[in-house]
């Protein structure tokens, strides 16, 4: 008779350590200093021979030494050794709820965080608990060094453990998948863990059979001869006499067993090298729901449960969020990089990496998914709040000293604006700004002097008069000025509103100067034809806007006369869940907006831009009743006040919906009717653009985890036919969207939802989401498959806007650096479809990052300084892949489909040779 195969045993020591969650962060911090104190002296003493594993996030080494500075050599030396097992990550992240480049970012501190202990970083992708898994991470994951990945939810295959993973642009990594109980399993299975009572180390007989169970599970759906122990579940510590009792239970049986002390890449080393022989391939996206009973384990059914409400819980959230990723990567980084190159100024790279550092905290999976108790919530406002301070400030420093140091000087009747366009396309339209008029400036008054206006010209870079339209005014407005060496100065000024055209470079700037003139000089220009066409409608050459008696929109699309009704229908119901569902009650009543009563007005019109509010009243229940189970008969008003914005040569709707939330335990969506019968539609998620069917599983109803119709998007959600479809496009903190399966194939996209339950509480009142809140979002109707850069751009473009810096004299002063710029200009353009994440200043280079959101290969060029004469493509942690020719100030780069690039160019002074 055959004998069985000897199989090696990887014993991997660990804990899963959410900072925060159901205690907020320093409630937990103790048990963490108290775990890593002991498995240091184990280390130390040799009762765990190690490595411990760090639980895949370097943060953990960061918390501790927080509290124990003292301990610093001591966890280096351990480090150095191989005993303490460092990264990949620095916290880890939810893979929806933050954007690709944040994910990027994880990945490289905490690989850097690592190597600054003396560890060699992790190369093993731990991504256990993450909340289903995108479509780029293997190339994400290969980017960054990392070689395979170890994953549980999103995935119901519970019959192999290892897996050949195929990510959005064809990188394959192999992996492995965690058993019922997922990270848990063996401490589940065979510590009890879920029997708080109970001490298996006491049963040595039982505890034998167990692991002799748990073993003969592992090596049946294991394809390679190596098994994984990994030894660790939430917040528990390392049992020294469980180890003990495995130790001198294998050494029973040396003829089938190896056990080995190791890592999670000591592991994945071993499954690496037999490649070969795994079967069963994953591909793309990963967000299976959880399905029927596995078969019998410990708690009597698997847990793997993918928790989809997580994309919509706690709003301001994601709005502190989308602010901050926004501010860095647009703002802070790209424009302090070129203030230093073009300025020879340094801005101390330290604010950044500090303010990265409080994002990324941030970011871990229960903390920025919304599903924690509503401390950790309170705490992590203060972190976005740092975050964003530091980033706006290092904006402001940068943008100003680019502005002050543009060629010529500014009158005492004179205003330098000078607007900056973040995106690497050139900007050619119609913006706002809001200017600062010095209070002392002259102004006039119509008729009998109704209201003070002030009076000014706006004169372009080239000297030529602009006109503008006036859309708002506050006056008498104050700020701060502060000089090096004095107090804080007050300016006051009047802050005006206007709407101009303007022409800005791609990732550059132009510069406008605004003149006072004589008193009781009218300055006004054109206010006719505006785009208005009627008390509640409007239009432009593309698009013609009604707005109906209900509220609701009919959008005509003047290009291919498809006609899309019912736009802006805003749909109330219950939620009875928590941070991590949407909860649909059985008892519900679910409310829609086209039968409420709408207040229309006009708010700006002119041939610049028009703009209607839309106030809708809806009458909901005030909240649910959970004693009986049904939504509360005593009603309050939802007031929904939306202004929908036109402007000449724009082919989307603007749309600002702001709710004031006086009601709980309910969700809020507006519905956008597409008019398609499409099967399928397109969601960009990070770093890609993906496919998913309309309909649900035909065989949900027998899913313990129910697929829901909301799925992930970063910005938009597109369905469409062959000649027709639609879209719509938030600002980034929409990331919870829908297209229904009903006729019309309606996108819905939600606001906001709120909640009581939180975990091991009876409730808190953080979840309702009470209060304004204000979302952002474009409707864009299409003439077929949509252009999937243009969508993503307009994403950006949304939520980062252009940015206009105002200098008086005084101001200039204060920052004009010592090299004079000319008054319009670029640094870098990209021409061809891809979509830019990142520019940054690494070192002694420009970093840029984009990606190819198509399906198919591309070929883009990046318009650099002249001044560059150095690129090389590289690796996400900088390594360079190939050294790249520049031909009359360009770099010509192919695309795979899907393909993430990254290229580093030499940062010569760029005042020498703008473009």
């Amino acid at each position: 008779m055959p004998q069985p195969r000897k199989r090696r045993v990887h014993y991997v020591p660990s804990t899963h350590w959410d900072r925060e969650w159901h205690t907020p962060l320093m409630g937990f911090r103790p048990g963490l200093v108290r775990l890593l104190d002991r498995v240091i002296e184990a280390l130390e003493s040799g009762a765990l021979p190690g490595p411990f594993q760090t639980d895949g996030q370097s943060i953990l080494l960061e918390d501790y030494l927080e509290i124990r500075p003292d301990r610093r050599e001591r966890v280096e030396k351990l480090a150095r050794a191989g005993k303490l097992a460092v990264g990949p990550w620095y916290s880890m992240p939810d893979e929806f709820t933050v954007s690709g480049e944040a994910i990027i970012r994880n990945l490289l501190v905490g690989r850097a965080q690592a190597r600054a202990y003396g560890a060699e970083p992790a190369c093993a992708g731990y991504i256990p608990d993450m909340f289903g898994h995108n479509s780029q991470l293997p190339q994400i994951f290969a980017g960054c060094g990392v070689t395979s990945f170890l994953l549980w939810r999103g995935v119901n295959d519970d019959t192999h453990r290892n897996f050949l993973w195929r990510g959005a642009d064809g990188t394959v990594l192999p992996g492995h998948k965690f058993g019922k109980m997922g990270y848990g399993t063996f401490q589940a299975e065979v510590g009890r863990s879920h029997e708080p009572l109970r001490r298996i180390e006491d049963e040595p007989a039982e505890f034998a059979r167990l692991v002799a169970a748990f073993l003969a599970q592992e090596a049946a759906a294991t394809d390679v001869s190596d098994i994984l122990i990994h030894d660790a579940c939430d917040h528990q510590e390392w049992s020294p006499r469980r180890h003990a009792l495995l130790v001198a239970e294998l050494a029973k049986h040396p003829d089938r067993f190896e056990l080995v002390h190791s890592s999670l890449d000591g592991y994945m080393s071993a499954l690496i090298a037999q490649r070969a022989k795994i079967k069963t391939r994953l591909t793309g996206e990963l967000r299976e729901p959880g399905r029927a009973v596995y078969g019998d384990t410990p708690l009597g059914a698997c847990n793997q449960w993918v928790i989809p409400g997580v994309l919509s819980s706690r709003v301001r959230l994601k709005q502190a969020n989308a602010r901050c990723q926004t501010l860095l990567t647009a703002w802070a980084e790209p424009f302090t990089a070129f203030a230093s190159a073009a300025l020879g100024e340094e801005f101390a790279p330290g604010f950044l990496d500090l303010a990265w550092r409080r994002l990324l905290q941030n970011h871990a999976h229960d903390s920025m998914d919304g599903c924690s108790v509503d401390q950790v919530h309170a705490d992590m406002e203060h972190r976005f709040d740092e975050c964003r301070v530091i980033a706006e400030k290092l904006t402001v420093e940068a943008t100003s000293r680019l502005a002050a140091s543009v060629t010529g000087d500014v009158g005492d009747q004179e205003l330098r604006v000078t607007v900056f366009n973040p995106l690497a396309r050139d900007f050619s339209g119609v913006t706002e700004i809001k200017l600062e008029i010095p209070t002392t400036w002259p102004g006039f008054n119509e008729f009998f002097g109704f209201e003070a206006k002030p009076g000014f010209r706006i004169f372009g870079p080239d000297g030529a008069e602009l006109p503008y339209q006036r859309l708002a005014q506050a006056m008498n407005r104050i700020r701060s000025r502060i000089r090096e060496t004095k107090f804080a100065e007050p300016v006051t000024s009047h802050h005006i509103t206007v709407a101009l055209r303007l022409a800005v470079p791609a990732l550059g700037y132009t510069t406008l100067t605004v003149r006072a003139v004589k008193p009781d000089t009218p300055t006004r220009h054109p206010a006719v034809p505006g785009l208005a066409t009627g008390d509640r409608s409007m239009a432009n050459e593309h698009l013609a806007v009604q707005i109906e008696a209900n509220g609701t929109v009919t959008l005509t699309d003047r290009r291919t006369r498809r006609v899309y009704r019912d736009l802006l229908t805003f749909e109330d119901r219950a939620d009875i869940g928590d941070g991590w569902y949407h909860g649909v009650a059985v008892n519900d009543q679910v409310f829609t907006s086209t039968a409420c009563r709408a207040d229309v007005a006009l708010v700006s019109d002119g041939p610049l831009l028009t703009t209607f509010r839309i106030r809708t009243v809806m009458s909901v229940p005030a909240e649910f009743h959970f004693d009986r189970m049904v939504r509360s008969e005593r009603f309050t008003d939802l007031v929904l006040d939306t202004l929908v914005s036109l402007r000449p040569g724009q082919t989307h709707l603007d749309v600002q919906t702001t709710v004031a939330n006086t009601a709980d335990d309910h969700r809020v969506r507006v519905l956008l009717p597409s008019g398609t019968d499409a099967a399928t539609y397109l969601a960009d998620t990070p770093f890609d653009v993906v496919e998913r069917p309309i309909a649900l599983r035909p065989d949900n109803h027998e899913y313990r985890e129910l697929e829901v119709e909301t799925k992930p998007q970063q910005t938009w959600t597109a369905v469409h036919g062959l000649r027709h479809g639609l879209s719509v496009v938030s600002d980034g903190v929409q990331l919870e969207s829908a297209v229904r399966d009903l006729p019309g194939r309606p996108i819905a996209l939600t606001l906001f939802r709120g909640f009581r339950r939180t975990v091991f509480t009876d409730g808190e009142p953080g979840g309702q989401s009470r209060g304004p809140l204000s979302f952002r979002y474009a409707i864009v109707p299409l003439a077929g498959a949509p252009d999937r850069t243009a969508l993503c751009e307009l994403g950006q473009r949304l939520a980062a806007g252009l940015r206009a810096v105002q200098l008086r004299a005084a101001d200039v002063a204060i920052f004009r650096g010592a090299r004079a710029l000319p008054a319009t200009a670029g640094w870098l353009r990209i021409d061809g479809p891809a979509v830019v994440s990142s520019l940054r200043h690494v070192g002694g280079s420009c970093e840029i990052r984009f990606f190819n959101p198509h399906p198919r290969a591309i070929t883009i060029q990046l318009r650099l300084p002249a001044s560059a004469d150095r690129a090389a493509h590289t690796d996400f942690e900088g390594n360079v892949l190939k050294t790249l020719r520049i031909v009359r100030g360009a770099v010509t780069l192919a695309l795979k489909p899907k393909q993430i690039a990254t290229v580093r160019v030499n940062s010569l002074p760029l005042s020498l040779a703008l473009r």
